[in-house]
């Protein structure tokens, strides 16, 4: 069975998740993104390759720096972008997320950037859309669920080559509540792809996946022990909105033992990157002094993050 992320000719037709996709596609989108983020430093306002097109914003949960590094992303790419209130659309009065998709695939939209907190939601768009014979509209995964955020998997991807140049011989170790986190799941899912030889997970056995290891990674429950000799250190978010029941005993308990501190920090090695995907919990899951330090690069993956976005996008409009 064809991919359904990619369309006949093996190029991409929708991005819903890293899992699946071949190594070249997530090398082609790094690749692209390269002279983008030239475009997103030197802030050019405007390129001409989504010309004519229009980019839906369905954001059916909130967020502040995805939504807007998309928003921005598209308009530098020239696309007519229309962001949708969710609390005020019609979903919110009893309309089906698929009517809602027939309705704006009937105002002509070219592409729908969908952040959903169900699991699998931009999946169920993408097939509605093949079976309405609308093939022409893409889909991007912004997240959903617990499940999958791939372009945030593949701006941290950019930042890590950027820094670093390849991914071989790299031991990267993500730090938290990867229990939760759809960002460690599409992190992990890249750093297998692309090579990296060892991808370790660290957190307390509350928030780390009992099933975890069968993704190919190593799991560490003491945090100076996982971040010996790693080169890069990827933290996350404690996803406090999706948790049920007593999962940890206090935020300052889980800062103690697996909040980033300049002393753990030096467990690592020494020209290590501390990366974030934001919003950071200061004090939680990262101290202030890494994170405003020289080991941190988490505005540059911000930065980055657009010009990933540049690069999805142009791909999935043939550009």
């Amino acid at each position: 069975m064809r991919n359904p992320q990619l369309n006949r000719n093996g190029g991409l037709q929708h991005l819903l998740t890293i899992d699946g996709l071949p190594p070249e596609i997530l090398t082609a989108i790094l690749d692209t993104a390269a002279p983008f983020t030239e475009v997103a430093e030197r802030e050019v306002k405007k390129l001409p390759l989504l010309r004519g097109k229009s980019v839906f914003n369905l954001f059916f949960e909130s967020s502040t720096r995805t939504r807007t590094t998309f928003e921005i992303a598209a308009k530098r790419l020239s696309a007519d972008v229309i962001n949708l209130n969710i609390s005020t659309s019609s979903t919110s009065k009893g309309e089906t997320l698929l009517d809602t998709v027939d309705n704006l695939s009937a105002m002509q939209a070219d592409m729908f950037v969908v952040r959903h907190a169900s699991s699998g939601a931009p999946f169920l768009i993408a097939q509605h859309l093949a079976a309405m014979g609308l093939e022409h509209i893409h889909v991007i995964n912004a997240g959903d669920g617990r499940h999958a955020h791939p372009t945030q998997g593949l701006l941290d991807m950019y930042t890590i080559r950027h820094y670093k140049q390849s991914f071989a011989n790299l031991v990267v170790a993500i730090v938290g509540d990867v229990l939760h986190s759809r960002v460690a799941r599409s992190q992990i899912h890249a750093l297998i792809a692309l090579g990296v030889p060892e991808v370790r997970v660290i957190g307390p056995k509350t928030l780390i996946p009992t099933d975890v290891d069968k993704l190919g990674v190593r799991v560490f429950h003491d945090m100076r022990a996982g971040l010996r000799d790693v080169d890069v250190v990827m933290m996350l978010r404690l996803q406090n909105e999706r948790m049920q029941g007593a999962l940890l005993p206090s935020p300052q308990e889980f800062f103690k033992y697996y909040g980033l501190t300049a002393d753990k920090l030096e467990c690592a090695r020494p020209d290590a990157i501390v990366m974030h995907p934001g919003p950071m919990n200061r004090g939680v899951e990262i101290d202030s002094a890494v994170a405003d330090g020289p080991h941190a690069v988490i505005l540059p993956q911000v930065t980055f993050g657009i010009a990933v976005r540049m690069a999805v996008m142009s791909m999935l409009a043939g550009g």
